[in-house]
């Protein structure tokens, strides 16, 4: 089991971990999921956020391979991540004073 200032700690680094994509929420997520609360109901959210944004900036990345629509796959994928990177950024900052904290878009796969 967590402390109370533990379950806020991994709270919040699940929702910073945006900069890297899904994969810092999809581990704290697994790994700590049945120890806090607060960690499983935030991880959650970061994760449900994070995994499609992820995968879209993936396929814009791919597409950047393709001379006639390397630009705009390029930045579009820049986007896609820097939207996720700010967003996390301020679900992070929310957390960390203890507040939960919901994507207004969110896709909610997990449950």
């Amino acid at each position: 089991m967590l402390t109370r200032q533990e379950d806020t700690r991994w709270a919040t680094l699940s929702h910073f971990g945006a900069v890297a994509g899904c994969l810092p929420a999809l581990v704290i997520y697994f790994v700590y999921r049945d120890r806090g609360p607060f960690t499983t109901q935030e991880s959650k959210e970061a994760l449900n956020f994070t995994l499609p944004l992820t995968l879209i900036v993936l396929v814009f990345y791919g597409l950047a391979f393709i001379p006639a629509i390397a630009p705009v796959a390029g930045l579009g994928g820049v986007f896609v991540w820097a939207f996720m990177a700010i967003s996390g950024l301020i679900g992070g900052s929310e957390c960390n004073k203890g507040r939960p904290y919901r994507y207004r878009l969110n896709l909610r796969l997990l449950q």
